[in-house]
């Protein structure tokens, strides 16, 4: 007979029925000749009652277990060797599928009258005044009930074909966010994929777990460091020197700046402006970066020389321009009010080309910057100069544009189609908390960037330009504080990336750190469509926590009612002077699977999880014990100076085959 409550907290009645029986099988056993019995009926009798003992006792031993279960929970700490990963599947921690029974236990729970059966009691409350301040088993907070409502637990995994949907993990500060990325990049890491990790802050402690795992499984010559906060150490990278369109180069730049308002007329204008410049460096083939940007945006003189005069020297039509130009005589008072304020220099190429009707689309264009009067022409670029200066000033500046001519830099430059095509492990490290906006302004262009390779990769597939055929990747890509990162070149790497093999996991504490961020509500509401997957600690924000519960069903919970009724009667032949009733009634009301406050219970390292199209699972996840990993570098130098021995020599680039490990993917 199935009940339609499970009535788990009440006192264990079965114990006590185990109890007799036991008692009673024991008497039958030794006593026989006490109630008549043979040798053979005594032993079948006791037999009986000590498997009615046993039924009973487990029944009893249930409850007691669940009732403990509900009081604490031992945090899940495991090893680098311990956590599982599987070629097909990603691991996310233990725990189990939520669904209404748990909903009613937990109500059951939570209501005031079972607080006694639920909350510690003496022995634990003095065990707990005696515990050491600070250890973990008391650390991890929250409302236990919330995971010991369910004691049968498993390991939950999920398909990493589901992960080209993108995940997106939310939680407040100190909750374990860094700790589960750890988790997923230390198994994207075995499995042989691309894996690039955005770090606004630059966590040391997830770098060194990073390059341990990359050690661990056999890839650290594919590993990359880029630290703005770091650069004597730091890989090198040009944001702006690749791209499918010449064009990507004033996107990125132009991206950065203000668009509301009057703000938006000086954005195109510095687009169009950039634009004419990066045309003019890669026709000159010479590959744009910020300190060149910087230069010509202040000073356009020099690069409208050079480039005319590399024109000039390729037009047939122009053959002895030199000795032309050398003679020419130019009145600067009958020349436009712009290019009065000019250089002889350019001012003389430019009128050159022009009394001679020669054209070129660069040219004009260049030449169409000179028409602007020069301190008008600095008020319309004014936008543009503070950025690039944060971008070229100290020690950065040579991160962001390598000198690849310097035999004294051992320092590697890496751009992400290398990357992908070496099966590569980037960390990126960006320093947000000392310079937010040039983390902002590096992190953007990166991204940008990456979405210029997913168009490559859906036309030309993997390895283009290269003599082998290369598989197609997975590049797993993970965003810690995205709302950092966020911004208009993010939006399409989640819309349209997926088939080129790109996931995205995103990690970041609020849903409004991103709405305040993208200034846009309905941006903010596209971007959380594109997240198939969703993960939620503990958060702090009821807006947050409903980005979860507002997608999930109503469930029936059950709750008992106490009815009690007397009544009189008034008839003399009648024999009852009175009647009464007692009843118990089981009333049932529509309840959300998950409310918002359960959210903000809970613990550290657990979360609820929106997995395998819509299923709500309850999770545990596994927090990192790096106190005995041999693998993990005792400090940042000492990464720097393992890198840097790879890298320091006349290759540039360490020959190094990763060994085959079971179960990956050979690179």
């Amino acid at each position: 007979m199935s009940y339609p409550l499970e009535s788990l907290l009440r006192p264990a009645y079965e114990l006590r029925a185990a109890s007799v029986s036991m008692c009673a099988a024991m008497l039958v056993l030794v006593t026989p000749d006490t109630f008549l019995l043979s040798a053979g009926l005594s032993w079948a009798l006791g037999g009986c009652l000590l498997g009615h003992a046993i039924w009973r006792g487990r029944a009893g031993v249930r409850n007691l277990r669940y009732r403990m279960n509900l009081r604490r929970q031992w945090p899940y700490v495991a090893g680098a060797d311990a956590i599982p990963w599987s070629q097909q599947r990603l691991f996310l921690g233990r725990g189990f599928r939520w669904d209404q029974r748990h909903t009613q236990r937990l109500h059951e729970a939570l209501l005031p009258e079972k607080q006694s059966l639920v909350g510690a009691g003496w022995i634990g409350r003095l065990a707990r005044r005696l515990e050491p301040a600070g250890t973990e088993s008391s650390a991890i907070g929250g409302e236990p009930a919330l995971h010991g409502v369910e004691l049968d637990e498993k390991e939950i995994w999920m398909g990493v074909g589901d992960r080209v949907g993108h995940t997106l993990v939310l939680g407040t500060t100190r909750v374990g966010k860094t700790r589960l990325a750890e988790v997923l990049i230390t198994q994207d890491i075995r499995r042989g994929e691309v894996v690039i990790v955005f770090d606004p802050k630059g966590d040391i402690e997830l770098l060194r777990r990073i390059y341990a795992e990359a050690k661990r499984a056999g890839r650290a010559a594919e590993f990359y460091m880029f630290h703005l906060g770091h650069p004597e150490i730091s890989a090198r990278y040009n944001p702006v020197g690749s791209f499918s369109r010449i064009t990507e180069v004033a996107t990125r730049i132009a991206g950065q700046l203000p668009s509301e308002g009057q703000s938006a007329a000086f954005r195109e204008f510095v687009w169009r402006f950039v634009n004419v410049m990066a045309r003019a460096l890669v026709a000159l083939g010479r590959k744009p970066d910020y300190e060149q940007i910087n230069r010509y945006a202040s000073n356009v003189e020099p690069l409208l020389i050079d480039y005319y005069e590399h024109w000039l020297d390729g037009e047939a039509a122009a053959a002895g321009w030199r000795d032309e130009v050398q003679s020419m005589a130019i009145d600067k008072k009958s020349l436009d009010k712009g290019l009065q304020s000019r250089g002889v220099r350019a001012v003389t190429l430019v009128e050159y080309a022009r009394r001679r009707k020669l054209y070129d689309p660069i040219a004009h264009a260049l030449a169409s910057t000179l028409n602007y009067e020069k301190s008008y022409f600095d008020k319309l670029v004014a936008s543009l100069l503070p950025l690039m200066e944060k971008l070229t000033t100290g020690r950065t500046a040579s991160l962001l544009s390598p000198a690849l001519d310097d035999p004294a830099d051992w320092r590697p430059v890496f751009d992400w189609a290398t990357v992908i095509n070496l099966r590569g492990i980037v960390y990126i490290g960006l320093d947000a908390l000392s310079d937010y906006e040039v983390a902002g302004a590096v992190g953007n262009s990166m991204f940008a960037d990456l979405t210029s390779v997913a168009g490559s990769l859906y036309k030309h597939g993997a390895g283009i330009g290269l003599p082998v055929e290369i598989p197609p990747p997975c590049i797993a890509i993970h965003a810690d504080e995205f709302n950092e990162l966020i911004g208009d070149e993010f939006v399409p790497l989640l819309n349209k990336a997926g088939g080129a093999g790109f996931q995205v996991t995103a990690y970041t504490q609020t849903w409004s750190d991103v709405e305040a961020r993208i200034g846009s509500r309905a941006k903010a509401g596209q971007i959380a469509g594109n997240f198939n997957t969703l993960i939620m600690l503990r958060v702090k924000e009821i807006a947050t926590a409903e980005l979860l519960t507002s997608q999930l069903p109503e469930v029936r919970v059950m709750s008992t009612v106490v009815s009690s009724s007397v009544s009189d009667t008034n008839d003399p032949a009648d024999f009852a002077d009175f009647a009464s009733r007692n009843e118990d009634r089981i009333s049932v009301q529509p309840t959300p699977m998950l409310a918002p406050s359960d959210l903000v219970q809970l613990p550290k390292g657990q979360a609820f999880a929106l997995i395998h199209g819509g299923h709500l699972y309850k999770l545990r996840m596994p927090l990192p014990d790096a106190s005995d990993d041999p693998c993990i570098p005792r400090s940042l130098a000492t990464i720097g100076d393992e890198v840097r021995q790879r890298y320091d020599g006349p290759w540039r680039r360490p020959r190094v085959a990763a060994p085959e490990a079971k179960g990956e993917h050979v690179v």
